[in-house]
């Protein structure tokens, strides 16, 4: 009886062993049915991108596997995904392109983009490292020069509520 048990238990083992990769393979493409398995199986590719499947649905269309309507619905989402694979590549391109000129520029440029036009500085302290502080963190004044509520100038070193309006300054 135990030998029967012990070979039964290996033969599972091997099955499940062959059987894995079918069944939990994350990397095997999706299938789907129709017209739409075409576009699953071409988006799953994630190394591939948008112009890749545009390669696929053009053979496939070729090749007599994709209906016309199939072919212009897919070319439209595919060609506005490729559109802007294609802006964010030429961005990240630029950017590099400014950073390889010169390393001080490059910092500049993103600290600012970071920062946007808004520049954070202390009366006491000058210009503060964190772009969002409200406060100083070395004397604790509040940063910002105006109430966002009523507009008046706040000068008060460590003020929580603005003089004129009563209206709270920071959370």
């Amino acid at each position: 009886m135990t030998p029967l048990l012990v070979g039964t238990a290996l033969a599972l083992a091997a099955l499940l062993f062959v059987l894995y990769p079918l069944l939990f393979d994350d990397d095997a493409p999706a299938r789907g049915a129709g017209a739409s398995g075409v576009a699953t199986s071409v988006s799953s590719g994630a190394s591939g991108g948008a112009v890749e499947a545009l390669r696929e649905i053009e053979f496939d269309r070729a090749t007599g596997k994709l209906s016309d309507t199939d072919y212009a619905q897919l070319k439209a989402t595919y060609t506005r995904q490729a559109l802007e694979e294609m802006r964010r590549r030429d961005a990240l391109t630029a950017t590099a392109a400014a950073a390889a000129l010169d390393p001080a520029e490059a910092a500049v440029r993103r600290a600012r983009a970071l920062v946007g036009d808004a520049v954070v500085s202390c009366p006491v302290h000058g210009l503060r490292p964190e772009p969002d502080a409200v406060y100083c963190s070395d004397c604790g004044r509040y940063l910002a020069a105006r109430c966002a509520s009523c507009g008046t100038d706040v000068t008060r070193e460590g003020a929580r509520f603005c003089e004129a309006c009563g209206a709270k300054l920071a959370a």
